[in-house]
């Protein structure tokens, strides 16, 4: 099992700055997903800003989330 988020910012151009439970720190890159079924209500800015962590993940006020596995191994280090 990968750490957990323990914190997201997000940043501009769709990206996320999260930091995870064992303290690393990366970026990961949401563009690839904004052109699929409910993410595609991300491409507004105001929409994709509502990003919090939810139960050691990221979710959006719209109920859009990310697997914390994928958001650890996908993204880079900061």
């Amino acid at each position: 099992m990968n750490p957990r988020v323990t914190s997201v910012k997000a940043l501009d151009n769709h990206k996320l700055y999260l930091t995870f439970s064992d303290s690393t720190i990366k970026i990961f890159d949401v563009t690839p997903y904004l052109d699929k079924g409910i993410f595609r209500n991300l491409q507004s800015e105001e929409a994709f800003k509502s990003v919090r962590v939810f139960m050691g993940s990221v979710m959006w006020s719209g109920g859009q989330d990310l697997c914390a596995d994928t958001l650890y191994i996908d993204a880079v280090v900061a």
